[in-house]
């Protein structure tokens, strides 16, 4: 296990944005530019949703790991312990990674005491379904304030039938449960990364742990809120707005007494999908930083990868030069 030596204290520049006052489309725009993150309120996601999520989540993770191994091992869809991906990644994390289309086969948890797949699968659908509208509102808006038109230049991507998104319900447990480790406070729950999608909509319990990297190379944690939703530049967005908004660098540090539980929609395009710098956000075609790759060939990549690793380099057109 990996552990950081420095603890920071929580940061409380994070952008707040009020998705119903209309000025939202510049803060939302100056928030990617600056951090490639934000934190949205008034969001129209019912609690309810919410609530019935976590609570479905929580008997999951609670039964007994024997149990939680049948709906695994993780292919990448189903239940992981630890390893993250398959390059040698692991962290204090279990989680479910499911893909949102309707195909998706939840009977992997039929076998599990004291899980119903059918309630996971209507509370995950209920949940997603909100997620992604607000996800594609705040993506409208984002292209709204940038000027483009039409404005469902990036939300299409996401409404698209064929649209290649994924939702995943990581739980930490508290890391005093670690034997041989004296100094438990700075255990690496889910290593530093990029996301590479266009958009990620996080929502956690009011457990800390996660920390964000600014421009100047420091790390800041941020303050937990269960009510309001995180918002994070994946790196396709980055390469639509050709380098203008950064995809934010994150990570997630365990907590030495209580569990966090946090659930992640990642709103993609279709495998087939050209991601290539906007036209309109190019002063010229040779202006264009990255070369254009579809979202099949950007994600096979990056799955060769560490999560630490610079995903967008091997696109990046003075790489190839």
């Amino acid at each position: 296990m990996v552990i950081l030596s420095k603890q920071t204290s929580f940061f409380n520049g994070v952008p707040l944005i009020d998705l119903s006052k209309p000025d939202s489309k510049n803060l939302i725009v100056n928030a990617c530019e600056e951090f490639g993150f934000f934190k949205v309120i008034n969001h129209d996601v019912p609690m309810e949703f919410i609530s019935k999520l976590e609570s479905e989540a929580i008997k999951f993770f609670s039964s007994p790991l024997s149990e939680k191994l049948k709906a695994g091992p993780a292919d990448p869809f189903g239940y992981g312990n630890k390893q993250i991906g398959t390059n040698g990644d692991f962290g204090w994390v279990e989680h479910i990674l499911v893909s949102t289309n309707s195909e998706f086969n939840y009977q992997k948890f039929a076998s599990i005491l004291g899980v119903n797949p059918e309630n996971i699968r209507a509370a995950v659908n209920d949940y997603v379904s909100a997620v992604k509208k607000m996800s594609c509102d705040i993506l409208e808006m984002l292209a709204e304030g940038l000027n483009i038109h039409p404005r469902n230049v990036f939300s299409k991507l996401l409404m698209d039938e064929n649209s290649d998104s994924v939702f995943r319900l990581n739980h930490y447990p508290p890391c005093s449960e670690t034997e041989g480790v004296n100094d438990n406070s700075n255990l690496i729950g889910f290593g530093e990364h990029t996301d590479p999608q266009i958009i990620s909509i996080l929502r956690s319990n009011n457990t800390s742990g996660l920390q964000i990297l600014l421009k100047d190379g420091h790390w800041i944690s941020v303050p937990p809120d269960e009510h309001s939703f995180f918002v994070n530049v994946g790196d396709s967005l980055q390469v639509m707005t050709n380098g203008r908004f950064k995809s934010v660098k994150h990570r997630v540090l365990a907590n030495s007494v209580k569990s966090r539980l946090s659930m992640i929609y990642f709103g993609g395009p279709p495998l087939s999908e050209k991601i290539a710098p906007l036209p309109s956000l190019m002063e010229g075609e040779d202006s264009s930083l990255y070369k254009e790759f579809t979202w099949f060939e950007y994600k096979k990549s990056a799955y060769k990868t560490r999560l630490v690793d610079n995903r967008l380099i091997h696109f990046e057109k003075i790489a190839a030069s």
